[in-house]
């Protein structure tokens, strides 16, 4: 017990001899300190730089934001599942990056497809329609064909709606073929009636036309008996044009 005594006497005297002597190394300065004075140059140059602008600006999240906020948790938490919580990050950032090529590619891929069925629709529609007369074929129904040997066509099938398509045609023909109207793919039925406006074809005209655009358009189908009447008007109206000089 004496001997434990004995050496915590010894330590305590060590101690307080060197903090005594560390007291003694302290030095202090008593040197004059001048303060350092910034001009107004100066202190511009630094509130001009960006890197000392503290200044936090709060803004409100709008809708949009908080629509992508809320799809970014989803697919974090889809990917948090797939790849786990560590490699959940990199992976969603790599899937944002692509993204946009993909939401393109399925955009082509969509209107494509609308194109290939709509045209596929319009084939199919025209192959099953003997009715249909393409607009496309109109210019060259009455700069070349022999209109009078498809109108006896179509009544020798007792198509007699498209008879009557192909009659109007052959009117159209005639009144170009005598410069009565300047004939143009993009013109109305209503564009060559103003145009015989000081011709004696208005009338006529204008009752087959009507004849016409109630039979083809109104897409009703009529019997012999029907045509025979719309030929009538059809037929005088040609031997009007025929004798015109």
């Amino acid at each position: 017990m004496k001997g434990k005594l004995i050496i915590l006497a010894a330590f305590l005297l060590n101690l307080g001899h060197l903090l005594g002597q560390n007291d003694s190394l302290v030095k202090y300065d008593d040197s004059q300190l001048s303060p350092l004075e910034i001009s107004q140059e100066q202190l511009q140059k630094y509130l001009d730089d960006d890197a000392f602008d503290y200044e936090i600006t709060k803004t409100e999240n709008g809708w949009w934001d908080s629509f992508k906020n809320w799809l970014y948790a989803i697919f974090l938490l889809l990917f948090q599942s797939l790849f786990g919580n560590e490699a959940a990050v990199g992976a969603l950032a790599t899937f944002l990056r692509i993204l946009p090529y993909v939401l393109l590619a399925i955009l082509l891929f969509l209107i494509i497809r609308f194109f290939i069925k709509a045209n596929t629709r319009s084939l199919v529609y025209t192959q099953n329609n003997p009715n249909v007369v393409l607009l496309s074929e109109e210019e060259r129904i009455i700069k070349t064909a022999n209109i009078q040997q498809l109108i006896e066509e179509a009544l020798a099938q007792q198509n007699y709606r498209l008879a009557v398509r192909y009659y109007y045609l052959f009117i159209l023909q005639l009144l170009t073929e005598r410069d009565i109207i300047e004939w143009e793919l993009q013109k109305t039925n209503d564009d060559y009636i103003t145009e015989l406006n000081e011709s004696k074809f208005k009338s006529p005209f204008s009752t087959v036309t009507l004849l016409y655009d109630y039979i083809w358009y109104g897409e009703f189908n009529i019997d012999k008996e029907h045509y025979g009447k719309a030929e009538k008007a059809f037929s005088e109206l040609k031997k009007s044009i025929l004798d015109h000089v």
